[in-house]
């Protein structure tokens, strides 16, 4: 387990970038934390490390994004208005998971059986008003 202190949205995109130089084609990345812990700023850096140019929202309402990387595609996902796993077969989650991109989801507690059994666990804690406390660990 890996523990980081983020001062601002700054260094919490540094942080993401960091930790995207870890990970390899097929990654889970899951992402915790409350509204407006910084989630997707997380996966701003994140795609910025990994050569995504398209600007990064969060896909509230489409619930997966795609983009292309350098190397591979990122596929980002906020499961915040998923009630049902049985709606992820509507979207081909599996598909997205096995597709050989990275998958990053925001909001996995509304998914937890779906996930894989192999995957990377972020939370982000607010610590104040601009400090956070970003958490690591391997599954």
């Amino acid at each position: 387990m890996r523990e980081y202190i983020s001062a601002g949205a700054d260094d919490t995109q540094r942080i993401a970038a960091e930790i995207a130089g870890t990970i390899s084609p097929g990654a889970v990345l899951c992402l915790r934390g409350e509204m407006g812990a910084g989630k997707t700023v997380f996966t701003t850096g994140l795609c910025r490390a990994l050569g995504v140019s398209d600007y990064v929202t969060s896909p509230t309402f489409t619930v997966v994004n795609e983009y292309d990387g350098d190397a591979f595609r990122v596929y980002h996902f906020d499961m915040y208005r998923i009630e049902e796993e049985d709606e992820l077969l509507e979207i081909g989650f599996e598909e997205y998971v096995s597709a050989g991109g990275v998958c990053v989801i925001e909001w996995p507690q509304n998914v937890e059986g779906a996930l894989p059994k192999h995957r990377t666990e972020i939370t982000i804690e607010k610590c104040g008003e601009n400090e956070r406390k970003i958490t690591v660990q391997d599954i």
